[in-house]
């Protein structure tokens, strides 16, 4: 641009803060095989209605809604696999509460905005720390409170200390509750 402009000015612009205040950020330590148990037992028994739920493979993502529907919650699935014609109509089913979970990838951890949804759950931690960041903001939005749920297992746990350091704050880690483990029979 130097080539061809006179004096060329370049403006950087940076977010005021990285996260928004208004959405609670929990960390939950706990290994990979009881995540299942917890993300069940999390929107379960705190009778959450309407939860975006990130992974960051697109297998992953189909095993996951999979195994949720089996264990009868209404769920579907978002990642660039799906046509835009179906995203789209999951999405709007997703908002208009038919959907109660959905999974996916960072397809949709920008750019959309759904009323009301007070949970994003990272059911695998994103190596880039710009991209946990682009996920909670899916809720909390406009003012509204919300609650991003983070499972860290023994592969994933090593990313904290970038979003945190990203972020320039601590994230609250914790162990969950015993009989969150557990899947009811």
């Amino acid at each position: 641009a130097a080539n061809w402009t006179r004096d060329p000015v370049q403006v950087s612009i940076e977010p005021e803060q990285v996260a928004v205040d208004s959405v609670d950020q929990i960390v939950y330590i706990v290994t990979s095989d009881n995540k299942f148990a917890l993300l069940y037992n999390i929107i379960v028994q705190q009778d959450l209605k309407r939860v975006l739920v990130f992974c960051n493979r697109k297998d992953t993502v189909v095993r996951l809604a999979d195994r949720l529907k089996r264990h009868g919650l209404k769920c579907e699935t978002l990642t660039g696999d799906v046509p835009q014609e179906k995203r789209s109509r999951r999405l709007a089913e997703f908002k208009s509460g038919r959907i109660r979970v959905l999974v996916a990838t960072d397809v949709v951890a920008r750019g959309i905005h759904i009323e009301d949804m007070d949970h994003v759950i990272n059911f695998n931690l994103p190596q880039d720390p710009e991209d946990y960041v682009h996920r909670i903001g899916r809720t909390g939005r406009a003012g509204s409170a919300g609650t991003s749920i983070s499972f860290a297992d023994e592969r994933e746990s090593f990313y904290i200390v970038d979003i945190e350091d990203f972020m320039a704050r601590p994230l609250p880690c914790i162990e969950p509750d015993e009989n969150w483990l557990e899947l009811p029979e």
